[in-house]
């Protein structure tokens, strides 16, 4: 299988999009972490669904704004599997408000976890990519990164943020021949968009010329590719997954 051996750490994978990430991994031969700040039994869930496809998987929990519970993660990770291969930075919160109304803390909460955890994750699994063979950064962004979205000021800056570190670090892990990209979903079909009213969605999808949201598996096969050595000539990229989004 074409993840078979491979390690790989997914940041808030116990659901949405990092769940489907994680399994789509896991079914594809890999030893998957699978890390959680609160949701604990939806992150033992998303273990028990990946031994049932035949694949390896343990539950880690941390705050990855937290550097400390972030070692521990990778002490776990490195006490189940060995050093990871693959690196997938997932997690990330929103808090939205007209940027009029937006408070500093609702600024920096969410900077702290989108970029902020995204800085702890790495640097903490920084030399475990760099020494793997065929290692591989991969941060989940945003279209929101790219387009903005009304009321989503923090949260746009820090997906946009996102695209610039992968840049530089693509740079950097040149040198030890390991990669980095970004993949920057469309509005995809979650538990996130449950509570937003069909009218604001009928408007999302009149604006997609694919005219669908994303569902998990497209995002999820995109990610499997990136981690796979069959991506091994491409870094430094933005990967939109968005059904045209941009056209």
């Amino acid at each position: 299988m074409p993840m078979d051996g491979r390690t790989c750490v997914v940041t808030g994978s116990a659901r949405g999009i990092g769940r489907g990430i994680a399994e789509r991994l896991g079914e594809e031969g890999a030893n998957v972490v699978i890390n959680y700040r609160s949701s604990e039994g939806p992150a033992y869930e998303t273990v028990e669904a990946i031994e049932d496809l035949g694949g390896e998987a343990i539950a880690a929990q941390a705050d990855v704004t937290n550097r400390e519970e972030v070692e521990r993660m990778r002490e776990a990770c490195h006490e189940a599997f060995g050093p990871a291969d693959v690196l997938v930075n997932n997690a990330g919160i929103t808090a939205d408000t007209q940027f009029v109304d937006m408070s500093r803390e609702e600024w920096e909460r969410v900077m702290d976890v989108n970029l902020g955890g995204m800085f702890n994750c790495t640097q903490a699994f920084y030399d475990d990519i760099w020494n793997a063979e065929e290692g591989r950064l991969i941060n989940i962004s945003s279209v929101v990164g790219k387009q903005g979205n009304f009321g989503q000021a923090n949260y746009a800056a820090a997906k946009s943020g996102m695209f610039g570190f992968t840049r530089t670090i693509a740079l950097e892990l040149a040198q030890g021949g390991s990669t980095a990209n970004c993949v920057a979903p469309g509005f995809t079909h979650t538990d996130m968009l449950e509570t937003v009213p069909q009218k604001v969605l009928d408007r999302i999808i009149a604006s997609i010329p694919l005219e669908r949201l994303a569902e998990v598996e497209d995002v999820a096969a995109t990610v499997r590719f990136l981690a796979s050595e069959e991506s091994s000539y491409i870094t430094g990229e933005v990967i939109d997954v968005n059904g045209g989004m941009d056209l």
